[in-house]
């Protein structure tokens, strides 16, 4: 048994004497448990699905192992320093295929950055139908299946990162012999990558082993946990025929690579999420203009609701300023003269009916104020009542059936089309140069299920070149303008995946308009995302108590403050309190992009009384939710406390147990 050891983490593997490899499994250094040696021959590190070829394991709709009758040989163990960890590579060789399994490691992360490459390099075509991302044997011993728990994280509009933890009975997987066709599975169909699920999971296996995993595709994606001859295993993967109506023909001399998958290691939920959160920061784009963290007004929530005019814009600008926003978006709305504007967008000009000098005036006035200008754009979208929908070419947008693809009064436009890319630079290009634009929304409102049939050898397989191509024109576009902040959103949360957020400086989290529902999701936000990329609401209205004003600025406090509302008609004394709300933000923000997240009344749960999400660094921070009954709540801490202070002082009032209550405490602990 051969092993390698780097970050904590500990591979073995072995090669048998006919060159195949019988054994692989990824965990902490030290970890007891190790795949027994007659299950050995379902170990190798990748599953596949060919079209036309037999399987190896009986499996139902399961996509464990690997199609074909003769071996995969290894091939060779490449292994590459990079500047910041090491590239290892493990080659398979059948007939006249070749699958490459890479593992990406960085320097003091336990985590895998993995996927998988297959070439084809014999005459003729090969059908493909499924190719794992990650694939590992051993995750459990079949005896070890009243010890797991699985986290799943539920995802929807309103209601985001709402994870949920079951026993593996709960989820219906009783051992009953020696393998199953019962599988926990989750996936993800459509454009939308996150309308459901986050694509991400969590395996608990006692109280000192914990996986925490993510699929990073802005589209289609599946995993699964099942069992087969004892141990229980783990699959990560993209698009796949049974699911996802991808397949791909992969034509004599091409090569396909999967789509990336990271996990994650630890001794708990925590450990694990801390693993994650640094590598998500070391697989972002840098972002010099964001650095700093700088405050957003947007001029949606709770207040213009997408309905602007420069007679509401320019008091709104002033008050922005006065509560110390650096960055002012204009929502949307901008490009219509009408408010029923959902099916004309696209072509991207203002409105001269709601601005009637020009809506070049908005953009001075939030200059002279001191902020940056930005817009709200939905690029990827042309709705069916916009003039320019038909002089672009029907090969410009997704197409099934011989017929554009609707998706509420809108059509998708097609990124991989020169004609696409090209004007949707003229019209980025056009806003930049005529306005002076430093921050665009970049939404995302629609869905279009599997995919497309233009030049693709199925509805996923078009998706997922869809996908990589709109990645590559967004880097592209990070890279004309490394100064223009760009925010990803879709309905909010609905594309909160890590292909996006490693290509853009922040995520909006959720489309709540309610301060006291955004606070389960704030408090769930760095699970998926990470702090300085959590921008949430802060949308204070005219009728909140203060209480409920506190509540909304502890929502953003920790994470990014998105800050909107009725704010022309808040009184003085809630106006001051937002005003030391952001005050205290611009004194924690440096901290922000170096803190781990971390939860010490367990991942915040929806109809909990209270919620808590920490937030480690060079200091200490806690936020803390009641929502419920309760007076009081103890807070186990890992470390001893030296000191606490509360940063949102309560009111000199009582409050009483039916008020919701918030606030921020800074703890000095002695590490």
């Amino acid at each position: 048994m051969e092993r390698y050891s780097e970050n904590g983490l500990e591979l073995l593997y072995e090669i048998a004497g006919d060159g195949s490899l019988r054994a692989m499994r990824w965990g902490l250094a030290g970890e007891s448990f190790c795949v027994p040696a007659g299950e050995r021959d379902c170990c190798i590190p990748f599953s596949v699905r060919f079209t036309g070829e037999t399987t190896s394991y009986m499996g139902g709709n399961r996509h464990f192992g690997v199609s074909g009758v003769g071996p995969w040989k290894f091939a060779e163990l490449r292994r590459e320093k990079m500047p910041d960890g090491t590239h290892l590579i493990f080659g398979f060789e059948r007939d006249q295929l070749r699958i490459s399994v890479h593992y990406r490691l960085y320097r003091g992360i336990p985590v895998l950055r993995a996927w998988t490459e297959i070439e084809n390099n014999g005459p003729a075509p090969v059908g493909v139908e499924y190719l794992s991302s990650f694939c590992q044997m051993g995750i459990a011993a079949a005896e070890e299946a009243n010890n797991v728990r699985v986290w799943i994280p539920h995802n929807a509009w309103r209601r985001e990162a709402d994870w949920k933890e079951y026993t593996l009975s709960e989820l219906g997987m009783e051992k009953i012999g020696t393998h199953s066709t019962k599988r926990i599975s989750l996936s993800n169909t459509g454009s939308w990558s996150t309308k459901e699920y986050l694509p991400m999971g969590a395996w608990l296996r006692g109280s000192s082993d914990a996986l925490l995993w993510q699929i990073e595709n802005n589209g289609s994606w599946q995993w699964e946990i099942s069992d087969e001859g004892g141990p229980f295993y783990l699959l990560l993967g993209g698009p796949n025929e049974s699911e996802n109506q991808w397949y791909r023909s992969l034509k004599a001399g091409e090569r396909f690579e999967s789509v990336k998958a990271a996990v994650a290691f630890g001794r708990d939920f925590d450990d694990a999420l801390a693993a994650i959160t640094r590598y998500r920061r070391s697989i972002r784009e840098p972002f010099a203009a964001d650095r700093n963290l700088p405050v957003i007004f947007n001029d949606y929530m709770n207040c213009l609701w997408a309905k602007p005019t420069a007679e509401k814009e320019l008091p709104l600008i002033r008050r922005a300023a006065e509560l110390g926003a650096e960055y002012y978006c204009m929502d949307a709305g901008w490009y219509a003269d009408e408010n029923n504007w959902w099916d004309t967008i696209g072509a991207w000009v203002p409105s001269e009916k709601r601005f009637p000098n020009g809506i070049s005036e908005v953009f001075h006035a939030i200059r002279k104020a001191g902020m940056v200008p930005g817009l709200w754009l939905e690029i990827e979208n042309m709705g069916i009542r916009c003039p320019l929908a038909g002089r672009f070419r029907e090969e410009s947008f997704v197409r099934r059936h011989g017929k554009r693809v609707i998706d509420k009064g809108r059509y998708q436009l097609d990124f991989r089309s020169e004609e696409v890319r090209a004007f949707a630079n003229g019209v980025v290009d056009r806003l930049v140069r005529d306005y002076g634009i430093g921050y665009f929304k970049i939404d995302y409102n629609i869905d279009i299920g599997a995919g497309t049939e233009t030049e693709s050898d199925s509805f996923g397989d078009g998706l997922l070149q869809m996908n990589r191509a709109y990645l590559s024109w967004i880097g592209e576009l990070h890279r004309r303008y490394p100064n223009v902040v760009l925010e990803n959103c879709s309905s909010g949360g609905m594309r909160m995946d890590y292909a996006m957020l490693s290509k853009h400086a922040l995520q909006s989290v959720s489309d709540q308009e309610n301060c006291v529902r955004m606070a389960p999701i704030a408090a769930a936000a760095a699970t998926a995302v990470l702090p300085e990329q959590a921008a949430v609401w802060v949308y204070p209205k005219a009728t909140d108590s203060m209480e409920e004003i506190r509540l909304n600025l502890v929502n953003a406090l920790p994470l990014r403050i998105h800050l909107s509302g009725e704010v022309l008609n808040l009184n003085g004394e809630q106006l001051e309190l937002v005003q030391k709300g952001i005050a205290l933000y611009r004194e924690m923000r440096s901290f922000i992009p170096k803190s781990i997240p971390f939860y010490p009344l367990g991942i915040p749960q929806y109809g909990s009384n209270w919620l808590c999400a920490g937030y480690r660094g060079e200091r200490t921070y806690l936020a803390v939710w009641r929502l419920g009954a309760g007076n009081s709540v103890f807070i186990p801490m890992k470390n001893k406390i030296k000191d606490v202070r509360n940063l949102l002082p309560d009111p000199e009032t009582e409050i009483g147990e039916s008020v919701p209550f918030a606030t921020v405490l800074e703890v000095r602990e002695a590490f």
